[in-house]
């Protein structure tokens, strides 16, 4: 096989021989296709098989062996050699020194929060997230271990600073927030951060590696839910963090090995085939999106669009700044009720309604004004949202399917 970049053979036995191209020498789209891949050496397949396998085999000596290293070949719940080349892909892709990936995007949020979280530490977070991020931060890490949560509006460097303590060790944050979309200036918090000696860690999932980097604008870890755009074909879960080597190796010795949430080797397969067509995806998505949220933005019976890609959204200009696209999330809410909502949702015959987002197919999800973190949205959003995931379809497709469903609900 031969490349116009250098080949790195990891030599050890136990371990898996890879190759990991110069990221000098190639850009993103190439690292997709490439990083982490080499001819089979069994079959001459041009493309890394699924090893569906438990236990590797050991060295002649295994005595000295430490049985919970994360970065050899001996159990999979230790690591895989389809985790192994996956992580290869996604470090490269987020410029990060090392990753470890994880059976769920929570997984990988929780692996942050046990690694780098103490009895009586505080942690400042995003005051909207992932409920699942939520209710470890607003409930059980307080209730279970003393652990100190302050929520804030983490668009609003103010409140991040007003919300510092001498035991503060984390700020976690999401931009594009889940599901106001709201935007965190990452290069700004990051000062912050460092400044009191904290960690960043951002929850990076609705821009992907394609669209914004938090690694190079000064976090020091970036998590994905895997399950979402980076595989974008709905069918496999996983969570990743990138970071510098000692933190990753840290997360991989006790929240990996320790706590179990090891990845499937057919989810990692899976996953490193949906990256592939990550860059190709995600312009789409932004795009058709963008054409989505505008005739959102001015139908009469709309009450309001966020989408960064809108000049309206209040954090337009630093969604410009540090992501080259907007992806393909939309949040909007009608001029009706409860019931109104939910029948428009039903109405749409093109567009699915289910959770998640990242998907081929678009989604739609109606949350209703009895959501337990309704106190901490924007007001616009606390009589209820419609989280739209736009997917690959053709976007005068989506927009006639939602007129049509504005139509069947009295709203056009």
């Amino acid at each position: 096989m031969t490349y116009n970049f250098y080949i790195i053979f990891i030599k050890h036995i136990g371990k898996v021989g890879v190759f990991v191209p110069r990221e000098d020498k190639i850009k993103f789209i190439t690292k997709c296709v490439h990083v982490g891949n080499e001819i089979d050496k069994e079959t001459g397949a041009i493309r890394r098989p699924i090893t569906m396998a438990n236990s590797y085999r050991l060295p002649e000596d295994a005595s000295t062996l430490n049985w919970s290293d994360p970065n050899n070949l001996v159990y999979t719940r230790n690591t895989s050699a389809n985790q192994t080349y996956l992580q290869q892909r996604l470090a490269a892709l987020e410029g990060g020194e090392d990753c470890v990936v994880l059976a769920s995007g929570v997984a990988a949020l929780s692996s942050v929060f046990f690694t780098f979280l103490n009895k009586n530490s505080h942690v400042i977070c995003s005051n909207v997230s992932y409920i699942a991020v939520y209710r470890l931060l607003n409930e059980y890490l307080p209730e279970k271990y003393g652990i100190e949560a302050t929520l804030v509006d983490s668009a609003n460097i103010d409140e991040i600073k007003k919300a510092i303590r001498p035991n503060t060790k984390l700020i976690h944050i999401e931009t594009p927030g889940n599901p106001t979309t709201r935007i965190s200036d990452i290069e700004e918090i990051s000062k912050i951060a460092k400044e009191i000696g904290a960690l960043l860690s951002v929850d990076s999932t609705f821009a992907s590696p394609f669209l914004q980097h938090p690694l190079e604008l000064g976090a020091d870890l970036v998590v994905h839910s895997l399950t979402k755009y980076i595989n974008g074909h709905g069918d496999a879960m996983g969570g990743a963090v990138i970071g510098n080597r000692e933190l990753i190796d840290k997360i991989k010795r006790e929240a990996m090995v320790n706590v179990g949430g090891a990845i499937s080797p057919f989810n990692a397969w899976l996953i490193m085939r949906g990256v592939v067509t990550l860059p190709l995806r995600m312009k789409q998505h932004s795009d058709s999106a963008l054409k989505i949220a505008e005739f959102l933005e001015f139908h009469p019976s709309v009450k309001f669009v966020a989408y960064p890609g809108l000049k309206s959204h209040p954090q337009h200009e630093i969604a410009k700044k540090q992501m080259t696209m907007f992806s393909g999330v939309i949040s909007f809410g009608l001029k009706a009720d409860v019931e109104t909502h939910n029948k428009f949702v039903n109405s749409l015959k093109i567009v699915i309604s289910a959770v998640s987002i990242g998907h081929d197919e678009s989604l739609i999800v109606y949350t209703g004004p009895t959501d337990e973190r309704n106190h901490f949205y924007p007001e616009e959003f606390k009589d209820g949202h419609l989280r739209f995931s736009v997917g690959l379809e053709d976007p005068e497709d989506i927009i006639n399917d939602l007129k049509q469903a504005f139509d069947s609900c009295g709203l056009s």
